[in-house]
């Protein structure tokens, strides 16, 4: 019993040196953040300088990019959020850091994504060269002629969509019950994903009980699950770790809804290969020519050999679909959430519409759809409010260091800026709470120049720019111009009475007190809720003159 005692009570003397040692460390290194660290003259918060819990808290509750507003406002364009990252708020900076010759790569950030340091994707690929290869492989799925091929999927998907919309409420005269646009969305884009990606619709737009209802919440998940690991302060120990079983570990403790996910990409890549396989001595305008057709076929334009290993198909495969569906679910919920509120906007989209295009089967992609100014201008001023990603994709600078805004920042220093914070970039847009999609076009009647349009297009990158720019972003421009188009001509709609879901709100605090304002979580990707909102059908002049 006294031996018992006497390790006990070394036990914890133990313990009590370590966690003095381990106070003492942080203290010091704090210290040392906040007054000798070479980023000590970058303004920012104390807390944020001296350690990078901060920022890791934010994002863990969702909301790391309010924070960061709040930041810019209260300190100028440069801001530190962390002893070592620094991050901008002006459209040089972000040129400095993006472009193709920036002396940077990408942050280890990328490498927390991963759920086992073998599944290795163009999109957590860190190594510049390796990068630029991948890249290349990919960039031959992405040519304008896969894009005229994908484009007949999407309208598929979307007549569909409407037809069950049509069989919900077919009214022209009353407005049909609330509906949580958002979710709806959600399932189109989810099924367009899975029939681009693995060659099969999930048909969650369809009514009725499916099993793969909640993969879309599956994706949120996994985000929420994987973000926080890519802000932590552990986050180089975690990544050291992986391959030496933490890999093996994260299995065990990764939440059900998130092994779900990574079960229905396996099971759906493997399905989607069998029918490539099957089709393989079929000519080429018989097969089904979907995305995944265009990686299965897709050759290293150095070796001529196959550019993907089945392992690798599945990993690119998984991020069309995380990538793809959230990404264009929450621009498009963005898009109609900000139009429903603006009458003048969504009535000048609509005779847009009515005068380009005869009827719905008129909508396809090409010259006329594309050619429709003030949809574009719509759907850029939509995602400028709401930018897919709202926090900044964080870049390492190289040997040599990296100049940005006048300043010198020594290699190892990551960079950065927020598109929430970009978007709302008072100096670039003047008044950039309001949604006004005029500001994209030259009006010079209106006062709109060339110069003014110019210059807010240097601060508007909703794929991004450089060598990490979205290589689908054709295939999602089109996406959301059909969706766009061809909803808003088939149906009127306006916001759901009394809804305030996905509002801000005054007890939600500085920059979240705008009712106008859809507010967004950051995960990473930005997740939502709404709009909710009703609809009717559109009334042709033959049905307004037979009711007549």
């Amino acid at each position: 019993m006294l031996n018992l005692l006497i390790l006990s009570a070394t036990f914890m003397q133990s313990l009590l040196w370590l966690c003095a040692a381990v106070t003492t460390l942080f203290i010091a290194s704090a210290l040392y953040n906040v007054y000798f660290h070479p980023l000590r003259k970058i303004p920012g918060p104390f807390w944020a300088k001296a350690s990078e819990i901060p920022s890791w808290y934010h994002a863990a509750h969702g909301k790391r990019h309010i924070w960061l507003w709040q930041l810019f406002q209260i300190y100028g364009n440069t801001i530190r959020v962390g002893p070592n990252l620094v991050l901008f708020c002006d459209p040089e900076a972000y040129s400095a850091i993006y472009n193709m010759k920036s002396n940077v790569r990408r942050s280890v950030f990328y490498e927390g994504l991963t759920m086992n340091m073998q599944e290795k994707t163009t999109l957590n690929t860190i190594d510049p060269a390796e990068h630029a290869e991948r890249r290349k492989k990919l960039n031959t799925c992405f040519t304008e002629n896969s894009v005229n091929f994908v484009s007949a999927f999407i309208s598929k998907h979307v007549d569909r969509w409407h037809h069950i919309m049509l069989d919900e409420h077919n009214s022209v005269t009353e407005w049909s019950n609330s509906i949580d646009f958002g979710q709806k969305l959600d399932h189109l884009i989810f099924d367009i994903m899975g029939d681009l990606s693995f060659g099969r619709s999930f048909d969650l737009k369809e009514t009725g009980e499916n099993p793969l209802r909640e993969v879309p919440q599956n994706i949120t998940q996994y985000l929420k699950f994987y973000y926080p690991i890519c802000r932590s302060p552990l986050l180089s120990l975690l990544i050291w770790l992986k391959p030496r079983g933490l890999d093996w570990l994260m299995q065990f403790i990764t939440p059900r809804p998130v092994q779900e996910f990574n079960e229905f990409v396996s099971d759906s890549t493997t399905k989607r290969l069998e029918l490539y396989k099957k089709q393989e001595g079929i000519p080429e305008h018989e097969r089904r020519r979907d995305m995944f057709y265009y990686l299965c076929k897709a050759h290293d334009p150095d070796t001529g050999l196959p550019a993907f290993n089945e392992d690798e198909l599945r990993a690119e495969a998984a991020m069309f679909i995380v990538a793809g569906s959230d990404t264009t679910a929450v621009s498009l919920s963005g898009i109609f959430w900000y139009l429903i509120r603006a009458p003048r906007c969504y009535q000048k989209l609509v005779e847009e519409l009515q005068r380009t295009f005869a009827s719905a089967n008129d909508i396809v992609y090409g010259p006329k759809l594309t050619g429709c100014t003030y949809m574009r201008a719509c759907i850029d001023e939509g995602m400028r409010l709401v930018p897919p990603g709202p926090c900044e994709l964080p870049r390492e600078v190289l040997a040599g260091g990296l100049e940005v805004l006048g300043t010198f920042y020594p290699a190892g220093t990551i960079v950065g800026t927020a598109p929430w914070c970009d978007s709302r970039n008072a100096d670039v847009y003047g008044d950039p709470g309001v949604f006004r999609p005029e500001r994209w076009i030259v009006d010079e009647a209106a006062g709109t120049t060339k110069e003014m349009v110019a210059k807010i297009r240097t601060n508007f990158h909703p794929f991004l720019a450089g060598p990490g720019i979205c290589a689908g972003r054709n295939v999602a421009m089109a996406e959301m111009m059909l969706i766009v188009a061809k909803t808003i001509f088939c149906f009127d709609l306006r916001k759901a009475p009394g809804s305030t879901l996905g509002e801000g709100r005054p007890e939600l605090g500085w920059g979240q007190r705008e009712r106008d304002q859809l507010q967004v979580v950051d995960a990473y990707i930005s997740i939502k809720q709404g709009p909710v909102l009703q609809f009717r059908k559109r009334a042709t002049s033959q049905e307004v003159l037979t009711k007549e």
